[in-house]
């Protein structure tokens, strides 16, 4: 009996179509990192598990996928192991598989300090894993596409951000709006709150008010031992409405009474000063109940929302001043961006928003009628790819019919016939796939119609 083929949950093959369109999507993130003067690196899939614990909150911990140690793992477990799972997962799992692009680019900073220039603009579109609950728009194998600035404190380097992803999804044609908060703010939100010591249980639980609404946030909180004097003065603050500046007031007036906050509240009335001069083509926004759940975060946080597409962020990222620091590099501040890849498709899928460009693969297609026919289309073929043009010749002698049924299911535009009779006349018959279309020409002519 054959063995039943399948992937884990989760994860996904990608057809020919499949990958056109995302190389179209990569290429469109790339080039606008390059175009701000971000330069490539790439990190292994696994790390160190001592790299990845403790930097993305408890819950972010339980997301890791362990690597079994190689040989015989279990060769120092004893008996009593077996009931302590985390004890038992630290002897036999020494490895595991990244969870996000940002903590490995920290321990790569630290690690090749020596070999980079700082201020450090870095970017980097490899797969992560998650060991989630896989849902739509969710995957526990998914691209990221990350750009980080590392070395510097200045807020123009969020400004910067902030223009890349309204230059990344103008060309990818899908209306957005940028969502902006600061932690130094959520940090103030919880001073005046009476619960400094509950930041990561307030923003893990603000965090989901999208997903689960502000009701379910609220008892959430409530579960989690927070008064109901202190959620009272959460309240005022998720209800704020308004255009940015006055969002800005009214929190000024609400947070007076804390440094921390005031601070948050300057450093994003600075950014939108900026955006408002640079007059962007997408939406921007202060939303206060924008938390992202990674601890890692201090200062300026984004995250990014299609208009027309209800699904999950698309983009998001954040401030970080000492991330580096567990790694024994102190005080070395940065800020960057995740696109998420996955997602992206999937609303251009949903909108039917991919250009047929995206769709670009063989634009020729040579006939292979027979040996002598064959080393011409060879000949000609080799000029036609020095030109830059994608073309393949039909590998096996074989019907005409079946030779154009290959070209239409691969939909190649545009077929050369090179037979007996195009041999003794120096012609070529050339078909467009399209209109159904069939002339002769010279080589040169039909050569030069190509490039056009």
């Amino acid at each position: 009996m054959a063995q039943k083929t399948s992937i884990p949950s989760g994860t996904r093959d990608f057809l020919p179509h499949e990958m056109l369109r995302r190389n179209y999507i990569f290429d469109t993130i790339r080039n606008v990192f390059k175009q701000y003067g971000y330069v490539p690196i790439e990190t292994p899939a696994m790390e160190n598990l001592s790299t990845l614990l403790g930097k993305y909150g408890e819950e972010g911990d339980k997301l890791l996928y362990r690597i079994l140690n190689s040989g015989n793992a279990f060769a120092t477990v004893e008996p009593s192991d077996l009931a302590n799972g985390n004890l038992l997962s630290a002897k036999v799992c020494e490895k595991g598989l990244r969870y996000d692009l940002t903590v490995p680019f920290a321990r790569f900073v630290v690690q090749h300090r020596q070999d980079i220039v700082f201020p450090f603009k870095r970017y980097q579109i490899q797969p992560v894993w998650r060991a989630d609950r896989p849902q739509k728009g969710r995957y526990r194998e998914f691209f990221q596409c990350d750009a980080d600035v590392i070395g510097s404190n200045s807020l123009l380097n969020e400004v910067e951000l902030v223009q890349m992803v309204d230059d990344v999804f103008t060309r990818l044609n899908i209306p957005i709006t940028v969502k902006i908060n600061n932690r130094k703010v959520l940090s103030g939100i919880a001073e005046i709150m009476g619960a400094a010591d509950r930041l990561t249980d307030i923003t893990v639980a603000i965090d989901k008010i999208d997903k689960i609404g502000q009701e379910a946030v609220l008892n959430e909180l409530k579960d989690k031992g927070i008064s109901e004097d202190a959620i009272q003065q959460l309240l005022p603050v998720l209800a704020l409405s308004g255009t940015n500046e006055e969002k800005l007031t009214c929190l000024s007036d609400i947070l007076a009474a804390s440094p921390i906050a005031l601070q948050g509240i300057e450093e994003l009335r600075t950014i939108f000063n900026y955006l408002e001069i640079l007059k962007l083509r997408q939406a921007v926004e202060i939303d206060l109940s924008l938390a992202r759940g990674l601890n890692y975060y201090t200062g300026a946080i984004f995250e990014v929302k299609a208009k027309e597409v209800a699904i999950g962020s698309l983009c998001g990222g954040g401030r970080y001043d000492d991330l580096t620091g567990v790694f024994g590099l102190k005080d070395v501040s940065g800020v960057g961006i995740s696109f998420g890849a996955d997602r992206i498709y999937d609303v251009l899928n949903t909108l039917n928003r991919f250009p047929e460009a995206a769709m670009e693969h063989t634009k020729v297609l040579f006939l292979n009628l027979g040996m002598q026919e064959s080393i011409k289309a060879l000949e000609c073929l080799k000029e036609v790819r020095a030109a830059g043009i994608s073309a393949e010749i039909y590998p096996e002698t074989a019907k005409m019919k079946k030779q154009m049924e290959y070209a239409d299911k691969k939909a190649i535009p545009y077929v050369i016939i090179i037979g007996e009779e195009e041999l003794q006349s120096n012609m070529l018959s050339f078909k467009d796939m399209q209109s159904g279309e069939q002339k002769k020409s010279d080589w040169a002519t039909l050569l030069q119609s190509l490039l056009c």
